[in-house]
């Protein structure tokens, strides 16, 4: 059952991206309505089952974890404004890889909170960024707009990391309907006021697009990040977060057979030192997990947040 949920959640996630790519809409667009129809569905049960819940968020104490919960739902936003653009701009799978470098940002922000990170983790780092540097610099050599790409799904990566580090302190005491009920709905509010600024056209999409961003909120947005909290009741946070490094493989398999697009020669050895660096800090990281605090309420769904996308 669990091997199931896994390779059930990897394909769900591995399609986002090429999703992205196949939708004739513009991606902030896209980013806008995953969340917004997340929101919808999820925000009746936080309003019934977790109605205190989220009340304690605006009173006492429990506003520090609700501005947890709003902060990384700004971050989220960033995250979809920059890598979700990518996808469209660059090739599926280096979109991918080059977010896939969350881990990284992530153990760099643990380092700047004050914890030690083991030299094989800043091994892990060198190795991804010579990764992402080669891959990158591939794509100099094929057009500006596939290394404008690049340089967002970079960005999307960092984000990424924020997202989680908020989310993982909000997540202490906050449980996940609450927590992803507002950090949606946070995102997809910021994501509006940017389309609106921006002359983004949020409305008026053909058939095709309105399948491909449901596909994304019933694949990526629920049933991929679903199934991987499912399996983190069975399986170590750990491996969860390596298997979640199949989607960039996964992506560009998907890309390659619809949509055609061959990965470039001159980026695969670059994207794949890129995960292979990533695979070395994650496996590393876990090596010295960080105790939670003792006095920590932690509600009984509350598990690690996966990947974003």
């Amino acid at each position: 059952m669990t091997v199931g949920a896994l390779a059930l959640a990897v394909v769900a996630v591995s399609s986002s991206a090429p999703l992205i790519a196949f939708a004739a809409a513009p991606a902030l667009a896209v980013a806008f309505w995953r969340n917004l129809l997340s929101v919808a569905l999820l925000g009746p049960f936080s309003a019934v089952r977790r109605r205190a819940e989220l009340r304690a968020l605006t009173v006492g104490a429990g506003r520090r974890e609700g501005l947890y919960c709003v902060l990384s739902g700004v971050a989220l936003a960033g995250h979809f404004a920059t890598w979700m653009p990518s996808a469209q701009l660059t090739s599926v799978a280096a979109a991918t890889a080059l977010g896939a470098t969350q881990p990284v940002w992530q153990g760099l922000i643990a380092r700047g909170q004050g914890r030690r990170l083991p030299p094989v983790v800043w091994a892990g780092i060198g190795i991804a960024v010579a990764g992402a540097v080669f891959a990158t610099g591939a794509d100099v050599a094929v057009s500006g707009r596939a290394f404008a790409g690049d340089l967002l799904a970079v960005a999307g990566g960092m984000f990424a990391a924020i997202y989680t580090a908020l989310g993982e302190r909000a997540r202490v005491s906050v449980s996940t309907a609450t927590y992803t009920t507002v950090c949606y709905g946070v995102c997809s509010l910021i994501l509006l006021v940017v389309c609106l600024a921006g002359g983004v056209r949020v409305t008026g999409f053909d058939g095709r697009t309105w399948l491909a961003i449901l596909a994304l909120v019933a694949g990526a947005q629920l049933l991929g990040h679903s199934m991987f909290n499912y399996a983190l009741r069975r399986v170590s946070a750990t491996t969860v977060s390596v298997l979640i490094l199949l989607e960039a493989p996964g992506a560009a398999l998907i890309g390659w057979v619809w949509l055609g697009q061959l990965p470039r020669p001159l980026a695969l050895p670059g994207l794949a030192l890129l995960l292979a660096g990533v695979v070395v800090v994650v496996l590393g990281a876990s090596r010295r997990p960080t105790p939670a605090p003792a006095d920590a309420a932690v509600p009984p769904d509350a598990a690690p947040l996966p990947n974003p996308r």
